[in-house]
């Protein structure tokens, strides 16, 4: 599933070459992944890409209506979700269609932004400007923005395991599988500690290591594992970087010790058992009946 690193890179992509651009027509295929695909045909063509950025794992498209029916309400958001297969690019009309292509954007310079989606996992839906700071809000705090007390605050005092706190989207928004698994690699801690059971020294490195595999992570245009591709089509290169995920068997880059992998939150989670300690179990004493 494209992550926060993914996201950023189709987001980067397309904020090169379609603000400015006009929608002036939409055509749709599938549509069982879109909240009421009508909405997107009425209101789409003739708006204007004002901006394209990123909500956790949300694409957003920000756009404006002009006209005197829209003074008073001129911005909507279109926010579009990868899913798990989900490809965002822009082509020309004459391309070849890729199969599962179920969106087309024809734009006013005569290109067009294609949707493709395998297994349709994905989400597409409009949000008018009034609602989407509760949208905003759903959401927990970005990973490369947040600062270190709060990201202390938010994880540590949680009596969860760690690699669930880092996938629960309402805790960090934009983290997933390959993040967390990397990212608690690099801090030294084993996916099923417990937030709370964190010493200030981990939380830090914790919060370090997400921060600098993100950076590192965009630098090079995410993880190419399956069907990820950039808005121009062009895969990342950050799984060749991968010291963890998916290399179960295989030696640790670190220490030699064989990777494994564990189920931790319903999710595999790939680590190694030297670098990465499993937690002891806290024993409880048991006390003498009293007479």
């Amino acid at each position: 599933m494209p992550e926060l690193p993914e996201v950023e890179t189709v987001v980067r992509g397309l904020r090169a070459s379609l603000p400015g651009c006009r929608i002036v027509d939409v055509r749709l295929g599938k549509t069982d992944f879109i909240e009421n695909p009508v909405s997107l045909v009425e209101h789409l063509p003739g708006t204007r890409i004002a901006g394209i950025s990123r909500l956790g794992k949300f694409v957003c498209v920000e756009l404006i209506r002009e006209g005197p029916a829209f003074n008073s309400d001129p911005r909507i958001f279109l926010l579009i979700h990868l899913g798990m297969t989900g490809q965002l690019t822009t082509r020309n009309p004459a391309d070849a269609v890729a199969p599962h292509t179920h969106g087309f954007f024809s734009l006013d310079d005569g290109r067009e932004l294609r949707y493709t989606d395998i297994r349709r996992f994905g989400r597409i839906f409009l949000v008018p400007e009034s609602l989407l700071p509760a949208f905003r809000g759903r959401l927990g705090a970005e990973p490369l923005d947040i600062g270190e007390a709060e990201f202390n605050a938010r994880l540590g005092s949680r009596r969860a395991r760690i690699k669930a706190l880092l996938l629960d989207q309402s805790v960090l928004r934009g983290l997933g599988n390959i993040y967390a698994d990397e990212s608690l690699f690099r801090a030294r801690i084993h996916p099923a500690r417990l937030g709370s059971r964190l010493t200030p020294r981990q939380l830090r490195a914790l919060y370090r290591a997400i921060r600098q595999t993100l950076a590192t992570a965009i630098r090079l245009r995410g993880s190419s594992i399956s069907d990820y591709v950039d808005s121009n089509g062009n895969r990342g290169e950050f799984q060749l970087r991968h010291r963890v995920y998916q290399r179960e068997g295989k030696p640790c880059v670190r220490c030699g010790a064989t990777i494994r992998r564990v189920v931790v939150a319903g999710r595999s989670s790939f680590f190694c058992p030297h670098c990465q300690t499993v937690p002891r179990k806290r024993r409880t004493r048991s006390l003498a009946p009293t007479k």
